[in-house]
């Protein structure tokens, strides 16, 4: 809501030095929130007078139309003597009355206006449009072209309202008032302590029995109905300025004076009008629901097939309008058009004007449904005063008597639902005890009677809340009122006190130590949405039954692009390396942690919860089981160089090795020790993909996989070459964790180093030699490394050389050669037993 502070002080008597800073700061105090402060006219300087046009001589030798024009600009120039001026607009006349700005002015945007040749001519000034004065669009598509009234000579800049400020407010669901200016002045009133003239006290005649025909066929979706008819009207009156600029202001574009009165008195009441011409209704007006498969023309010139449970306005045609959001066409405000024959102004002469008060749920459903948001739907959908439709229909009769020379009929129809006023009973210390603040029952009646709310009892308050208050339910709302009203920056700062003894839980700690050591591994974390389509399991070669493929659906999702929740975390990670990729980053190592989904096909459907008591236990166990298993994984992705070329090097790129180093990192910082076996599983490569298994509840268990992405999968999602992968799943390796991660010991005796190479047949793998090896060495064996692999004519065919450092300790004493030689030796003869291998050279 775009607040003109020129227009709010017509409601109340701010003091004369605030500015739209000091508003605004006191608006946000009372809770609403004003977002910026716009300064109209900011920079802005003369002479900007009212100009005649005298002559206009075309230039037609240059390629687009150019004018020179001579313009009556009064004594404002110091001459009096006409003022030459080029202009290349075409929406104006010999005799129009323009906006002309003189040489030494300065217009918004640091623009210094000069005597300059162009086109041939010297050009003393400039004719205005209103963009060029930042007044916005004014329908005109062109210069400014004044009523005749005005005097040649007149100051513009006080005559356009060209300096101003606007606050412009981020008006939130539950406050639909302040979607008008008498509520924004309600605000302001409270805030300043100053007292408030109520735009909607005016003298309204009773309904009577002559009026113009109405029909409420659905009272709970409309509960109020006001016509009022004004025959009359001169078609070609136009809005004033006055009325143009308050539009303009507000963020409206002036259209035609009957609309833009309705236009003015929505801002002004916050009551949404529509204005119907006489001439093309047939028959009462009636409010209904659509019959399922109606159709109709709304102003937006778009044709709706309607839905049964719309809400519409209609005559003996059919619906004519939306309720509550758009009117239709075939009874929308004629244009003022001359007559062809004989020059004759013609346009709507009658309307009737419709205030109604229509169901907040009905009108956003609506308006949702037809994807059709307007300024009347924003507002019904947030709460409109219905008793507020009497006076504003009775506004707009004013203006159209007042500015379009109609008449008012005597006759006035209202339809009102029978309800009874809002009341909440609070005990009188209730904002006392939400806020921690000993606020006292005076001040609670006195802040809430500011609010518009009537207040009885003692100990007890008995409140009933005003009709443009719709959001004050309960309590709560009414504390809240009291809160915001004596200052939230009033309120004592109190931090709770935790209780103590506790702190994350062993899972919480084991997902925060992953995130840390990738982090300090050199990846970037990088989050994703959890959806994803479909179709990106074809572009990871996912086989047609893969447990991937089988996915949680969303009734209702953000994209229907991706429907559905993820099942892995690679494609949303593998999304975020393209764009990076894509943007010039091409060495990437991007890590993240996160939740999939994986529907077993157990699943029961879920049942409604209540909400008028807790739910049971087997009502939460039920919910429970209609979730899909949602396991919580790590996953990275790197591509381009793992380490950078510099003077220290050449740099070497990333391979399926780091891939496979991630996984064994997350393993230490579980405390558990992977075992990696060649695997065959998409997305990955075959001859470059491993395999983890961890062992979980005594059973040797898949926790995840590793490597270089397959080539066609690269290709399908665009990706760099020789991008790699990983992920692992966290839960696994928490089960597999055998509780707190022990540091490592640091023994002061020296250790024992045993190299040996094996040979062992092609397919053997480097897993369980090194498991039997393990095994072999016993206690004193510290750690094991893989550091040669060697193929060749000296091994044999089909035959490979594995060599292996052994690392010997002992916590108690310094090893002899001979126990290590002998633990060494043992391991040899274990891992020969198991998988045949012989050591090389033997």
């Amino acid at each position: 809501m775009r607040v003109p502070l020129s227009w709010l002080r017509e409601y109340v008597d701010l003091p004369a030095t605030e500015t739209g800073r000091d508003v605004q700061a006191k608006l946000i105090a009372a809770g609403l929130e004003v977002e910026t402060v716009e300064q109209l006219g900011a920079g802005l300087k003369g002479p900007l007078v009212v100009g005649q046009v005298l002559t206009i001589e075309e230039l037609t030798e240059f390629k687009k139309p150019i004018r020179f024009c001579t313009v009556d600009v009064g004594s404002a120039n110091g001459t009096g003597e006409p003022q030459e001026i080029v202009c290349g607009a075409r929406n104006f006349s010999v005799g129009d009355k323009v906006v002309v700005v003189l040489p030494g002015a300065v217009l918004p945007g640091d623009f210094a206006i000069a005597a300059r040749k162009t086109y041939g001519r010297t050009s003393h000034g400039m004719i205005c449009s209103g963009d060029e004065l930042g007044m916005g669009d004014d329908g005109s598509g062109g210069i400014i072209v004044l009523p005749p009234e005005h005097e040649v000579g007149t100051d513009a800049i006080e005559l356009l309202e060209l300096v101003d400020e606007v606050l412009d407010i981020a008006v939130t669901p539950d406050r639909g008032y302040a979607l008008s200016m008498r509520g924004v002045a309600r605000e302001a009133a409270t805030a300043y302590r100053l007292p408030l003239r109520d735009p909607a006290l005016l003298d309204v005649p009773g309904p009577n029995s002559y009026g113009y025909g109405v029909t409420v066929s659905d009272p709970i979706g409309c509960d109020r109905f006001t016509a009022r008819t004004v025959v009359g009207l001169e078609p070609e009156a136009r809005s004033p300025i006055w009325l143009q600029r308050r539009l303009q202001k507000a963020g409206m574009r002036p259209i035609s004076l009957a609309v833009d009165i309705t236009n003015y008195v929505m801002l002004e009441l916050g009551q949404p009008l529509h204005a119907y011409d006489r001439s093309r209704l047939d028959g009462p007006i009636g409010v209904r629901r659509a019959e399922p498969g109606e159709k109709l023309t709304t102003l937006d010139g778009a044709k709706r097939v309607l839905d049964a449970e719309d809400l519409v306005i209609t005559d003996n045609r059919g619906p004519i309008g939306l309720a509550g959001v758009m009117g239709g066409a075939n009874t929308e405000i004629a244009d003022a058009l001359p007559d062809p024959e004989t020059g004759r102004i013609t346009g709507t002469t009658e309307v009737v004007i419709e205030a109604a008060h229509f169901d907040p749920v009905s009108v956003a459903r609506t308006a949702r449904r037809h994807k059709l948001s307007s300024e009347a739907s924003k507002r019904f959908e947030r709460g409109v005063d219905p008793e507020a439709a009497a006076a504003a229909a009775q506004r707009t009769v004013d203006l159209l008597v007042l500015l379009a020379g109609g008449t008012a009929e005597a006759g006035v129809t209202q339809i009102v639902a029978p309800t009874a006023p809002r009341t909440v009973t609070m005990p009188a210390d209730h904002p006392d005890r939400v806020a921690g603040v000993a606020y006292g029952r005076e001040t609670v009646v006195r802040r809430l009677q500011e609010v518009g709310c009537d207040v009885y009892g003692q100990d007890e308050l008995v409140v009933t809340v005003p009709s443009w208050r719709p959001d004050l339910a309960e309590p709560n709302d009414l504390a809240e009122e009291v809160i915001r009203l004596e200052g939230y920056e009033n309120l004592p700062s109190t931090l709770p006190t935790p209780p103590s003894g506790r702190g994350l839980t062993a899972r919480q700690r084991l997902h925060r130590r992953v995130g840390r050591a990738l982090a300090g591994a050199g990846y970037v974390e990088a989050p994703n949405y959890p959806f994803v389509s479909e179709q990106v399991f074809d572009q990871l070669g996912l086989d047609a039954d893969d447990a991937r493929r089988r996915v949680v659906k969303l009734v209702n999702p953000l994209s229907d692009e991706e429907p559905a929740l993820r099942t892995t975390l690679l494609p949303g990670l593998l999304a975020a390396l393209r764009r990076n990729d894509g943007r010039g980053s091409h060495d990437l190592a991007l890590f993240e942690t996160g939740l999939v989904f994986r529907p077993t096909g157990e699943e029961v459907r879920a049942v409604r919860l209540p909400v008028d008591r807790r739910p049971t236990d087997e009502e939460i166990a039920t919910l429970n089981a209609a979730l899909p298993r949602q396991p919580r994984r790590a996953a990275v992705v790197l591509a381009g160089a793992r380490e950078q070329a510099g003077w220290w090097g050449k740099g070497r790129p990333a391979d399926w090795a780091d891939a496979v180093e991630a996984a064994r990192l997350l393993g230490r910082e579980a405390g558990v020790e992977l075992t990696v076996r060649a695997d065959r599983h998409a997305p990955w490569h075959p001859g470059r993909c491993a395999a983890f298994y961890a062992t979980v509840d005594g059973e040797e268990t898949l926790v995840g996989h590793a490597g270089e992405l397959h080539p066609r999968v690269l290709k399908a999602l665009h990706l760099p070459d020789r991008t790699c992968a990983m992920e692992i799943e966290l839960d696994l390796l928490e089960r597999a964790s055998e509780g707190v991660v022990k540091a490592p010991s640091i023994s002061t005796f020296p250790v024992a180093t045993q190299d040996v190479a094996l040979v062992v047949a092609d397919d053997v793998p480097a897993a369980d030699v090194e498991a039997a090896l393990r095994e072999g060495a016993g206690q004193l064996l510290e750690s094991i490394r893989l550091f040669d692999v060697f193929t060749g004519e000296q091994v044999g065919a089909g035959r490979k050389s594995l060599a292996y450092a052994l690392r010997f300790r002992a916590a108690d004493r310094t090893l002899t050669v001979d126990e290590a030689s002998a633990a060494r030796d043992a391991a040899v003869a274990l891992t020969s037993e198991r998988t045949g291998a012989v050591l090389r050279g033997a």
